[in-house]
C-alpha cells in the first residue's frame, strides 16, 4: 500500500485545500510508492502564515535551546540509516552507498549548523564619534522559501533548511515532486521529533503541473524575505528572476558541466578509480558529477583502455541489490533524455567506447564516449546521467581552456602526483570548487559550497551559510551626550 502524507503546516498534517493529491513513483518498478497532498497558492499562503507567526519566538529562543534541537535531529538521522536507505531506493532509485552517504553528511550538516548557532557573530566597529560604540550585528531575515531537489534528497533537503533555521529564520520548504518524502517530510519529521516548535518548518508538496504556480506564490509573498534554491540552471534562472523582481536575496546552487583533468604526472590507476567514482556515483545524477574526463596526450591510450574496462564491468540495475553501482535514473523520461544525448553524439560522429543503446525502463547503461565535438548537444549539455566523454589535451593551457569552455562553473577535479603543478592549474580553472588530486564530487558541511557563472551564486556551509541567511545591522550606542550644531 502506498505511503500517504498531507502538508505540514503549523505543526499539523493537513490536506491540500483542494483535496488533491499527487503520486510519487518508484523509478525502478514503476509502481506508486507514495501519495502526497498537491498544494496550490492557497496552501502556500497558509504555510507562510504559520512560518511568519512562529518567527519571533524562534528567533528569540535561547541559542543553546536551538542548538539542542539540531544535535538531537542529527542523532535521529544516524539511527535511521537503514530505513532511509530503503526509502531512497524506492523513491529515487538510490544505491545503498549513496543513501548511507546522504545520511552521514546530512547529520553532519545539522551538527555544523548547531555549532554555528553558538559561534561568535558580528563585529565591534571603530566609531567616528568620541565615546560611541559601533556594532555590526547579524540578525535573521524572517521567512525563507526553500526548494530542495531529488538527486541527493536527504543531503539537499537538510541543507535547504539547516542554515536558515540555525540563523533564526523560519522556513517553508517545497521539496522536489520526485522525492517529497526523502527531501521534505523526512527532514521535517526528525526536526519535529527533536523538538522544533510548530510552524518553524512547514512542508508544501505539489503536483508537477502546479510547480510554477506554487513557486511563484511562495516567492511573491511579501512575508518571505529570502529564497534558497538548489536545482537545474534552467529553473534557477526563473527562480532568480522572480526573487530579484521582489527584491529578495537568493542563494542559487545550480547545474554543472564539470571536468576531471588527468595531468601528465598522474598515477593512471588512481586516475581511473577516481574518475569512475566521480562520473558514475548515483548514476551520474549529482551536480558535481564529472561529465568530461580530460587526459594528457601521453596518458590517453593507457587511461582510456583501463577506464573503459572498469566502466564496462560496473554492476548495473536494481538499487536494492547491495552490489549495484549504477542504479536507475530518477524516471524513465530521464533515461530517455540521456539516451537521446548519446544518440545525437553518435549520429554526428562520436565514438562509443562502452555502453550506449536503449535504456531498460529507468536504467541507462554506464557509457563512455570520445570524439564529442561542439556541434553535438552533449558537448554543452549537463549529462546528469551515467555518461561521460574522454578527451585529450597536449598542454596545461589546453586543459584549462577545455575545462573553462562551458557556461557553468561548479567544480573540477585535477589528478596529479605533483601538488604544486595541480595547484597552478587549479588557480586557472573558473569554478567555485576545485579538488587537487581528487575527482569532482565532494561535500563537507563546514566548507563554502557553491558555483560561479551559470552554476549559481551564494555559498552554503559553515559561516558562509549563516551569512547567506542573515542580515547585517549597524547598531550604535553613545556612552556620552553628543553635541549638535543647533
Amino acid at each position: 500500500m502506498a505511503i500517504t502524507r498531507d502538508l505540514l503546516i503549523g505543526g499539523k498534517d493537513v490536506p491540500a485545500a483542494s483535496g488533491r493529491t499527487t503520486d510519487d513513483t518508484d523509478p525502478y518498478t514503476g509502481e506508486t510508492y507514495a501519495r502526497v497532498a498537491a498544494a496550490g497558492a492557497e496552501d502556500v499562503a497558509r504555510a507562510v502564515d504559520a512560518a511568519h507567526g512562529a518567527f519571533d519566538a524562534w528567533a528569540a529562543l535561547s541559542p543553546f535551546a536551538r542548538r539542542a534541537v539540531f544535535l538531537d535531529a542529527a542523532g535521529l538521522l544516524d539511527a535511521r540509516a537503514e530505513r532511509i536507505a530503503d526509502l531512497m531506493a524506492r523513491e529515487v532509485g538510490a544505491t545503498r552507498p549513496w543513501a548511507y552517504f546522504n545520511v552521514a553528511l546530512a547529520a553532519n550538516i545539522l551538527r555544523e549548523a548547531a555549532a554555528a548557532i553558538t559561534a561568535p557573530r558580528g563585529e565591534v566597529l571603530s566609531a567616528q564619534e568620541h565615546g560611541a560604540l559601533g556594532l555590526a550585528v547579524r540578525e535573521p531575515l524572517g521567512v525563507v522559501a526553500a526548494f530542495a531537489p531529488w538527486n541527493a534528497p536527504v543531503i539537499l533537503g537538510t541543507r535547504a533548511v539547516a542554515a536558515p533555521l540555525a540563523a533564526g529564520n523560519t522556513v517553508v520548504l517545497k521539496p522536489s515532486e520526485q522525492a517529497p518524502l526523502a527531501c521534505g517530510y523526512l527532514v521535517a519529521d526528525v526536526l519535529r521529533e527533536a523538538g522544533l516548535p510548530d510552524g518553524v518548518l512547514n512542508v508544501v508538496t505539489n503536483d508537477p503541473a502546479d510547480a510554477a504556480e506554487v513557486a511563484e506564490a511562495l516567492i511573491a509573498d511579501p512575508r518571505v524575505r529570502a529564497v534558497n534554491f538548489t536545482g537545474s540552471t534552467a529553473v534557477g534562472r526563473i527562480i532568480g528572476e522572480q526573487a530579484a523582481r521582489h527584491l529578495k536575496p537568493a542563494v542559487l546552487e545550480l547545474g554543472g558541466k564539470n571536468s576531471v583533468i588527468v595531468l601528465d604526472d598522474a598515477d593512471v590507476d588512481y586516475a581511473v578509480d577516481a574518475a569512475a567514482f566521480g562520473v558514475f556515483m548515483n548514476a551520474g545524477q549529482i551536480c558535481m558529477s564529472g561529465d568530461r574526463i580530460l587526459v594528457h596526450a601521453s596518458l590517453t591510450e593507457e587511461f582510456t583502455r583501463k577506464f573503459t574496462a572498469k566502466v564496462a564491468a560496473l554492476p548495473t540495475g536494481d538499487p536494492a541489490d547491495p552490489s549495484t553501482v549504477v542504479g536507475p535514473l530518477v524516471s524513465t523520461g530521464a533515461a530517455r533524455r540521456v539516451a537521446g544525448l548519446v544518440r545525437d553524439a553518435l549520429d554526428k560522429g562520436a565514438a562509443l567506447l562502452t555502453g550506449g543503446g536503449s535504456p531498460e525502463g529507468a536504467v541507462h547503461p554506464a557509457t563512455v564516449l570520445s570524439g564529442v565535438t561542439e556541434e553535438m548537444e552533449l558537448y554543452r549539455a549537463e549529462a546528469f546521467g551515467p555518461v561521460c566523454v574522454v578527451a585529450s589535451f597536449a598542454t596545461d593551457d589546453e586543459a584549462v581552456a577545455l575545462a573553462n569552455d562551458t557556461e557553468n562553473g561548479l567544480t573540477c577535479g585535477i589528478i596529479t602526483e605533483n601538488g604544486t603543478h595541480g595547484l597552478r592549474v587549479a588557480r586557472r580553472v573558473r569554478t567555485g570548487i576545485v579538488h587537487v588530486n581528487d575527482q569532482s564530487v565532494a561535500d563537507e558541511p563546514q566548507a563554502p559550497f557553491g558555483g560561479v557563472k551559470a552554476s549559481g551564486y551564494g555559498r552554503f556551509g559553515g559561516r558562509w551559510g549563516m551569512e547567506a541567511f542573515s542580515g547585517t545591522r549597524w547598531v550604535t550606542m553613545a556612552t556620552q551626550h553628543a553635541h549638535y550644531p543647533f
